[in-house]
């Protein structure tokens, strides 16, 4: 078992997610595909929560982890202690965005309920009476025009993938310090057969 080949495949997967991350939280700037004012977006975009959290912070140990795996002055013990510390950040990163982004889909979107004024219509929700869960109450939501489904798409978009990525940050800090400790591969050894 390569305890280095399982970090460069962990670091590969962590890119696309990564991107993914950056862009989710990206569209959450632009509610059903409008520019609209800065004030009148939701105060958990803010967070910057799959830009930095999900995305960048993950950006840095994938990039240690297909260092790593390869062959070079990073394929080594020292590389895989490495991976273990910026596993590490990676996870608190991508679990940072699962909190903001539950809290995001908990409290619910900013939006104009009809008058012209933009409040948080579903932040004192009970679990019984949850918006979530009635779609009938996501029509309060005048402006911006469907706001409610495209928060709750893009804030589960990043839930989920930032869950994932916390797992695999957390397998990587392990596989990291089975590195560490046996080094990066086991390497098999060659079976010397002479003939008599």
């Amino acid at each position: 078992m390569c305890t280095g080949k399982c970090a460069k495949f962990i670091g590969i997967f962590l890119f696309p997610l990564g991107i993914l991350t950056i862009i989710a939280n990206l569209l959450l700037y632009f509610p059903n595909g409008k520019i609209i004012e800065p004030e009148q977006l939701t105060d958990f975009v803010w967070y910057f929560h799959g830009i930095v959290g999900a995305g960048l912070l993950v950006f840095l140990p994938a990039f240690m982890m297909v260092g790593a795996g390869g062959e070079g002055c990073c394929a080594n013990r020292c590389g895989m202690f490495l991976t273990v510390i910026l596993s590490a950040l990676g996870t608190a990163g991508a679990g940072y965005c699962v909190v903001i982004s539950a809290m995001g889909l908990v409290q619910g979107p900013l939006c104009d309920t009809g008058n012209g004024e933009y409040i948080y219509p579903f932040r004192n929700d009970t679990n019984e009476d949850n918006y979530l869960f009635d779609q009938d109450r996501w029509s309060i939501c005048k402006e911006p025009e469907k706001v409610v489904v495209w928060n709750i798409i893009l804030f589960s978009i990043l839930l989920g993938i930032s869950a994932i990525e916390v797992v695999l940050c957390l397998i990587q800090v392990i596989n990291g310090i089975i590195g560490v400790i046996c080094g990066t591969c086991l390497r098999k050894r060659k079976i010397n057969v002479s003939g008599s």
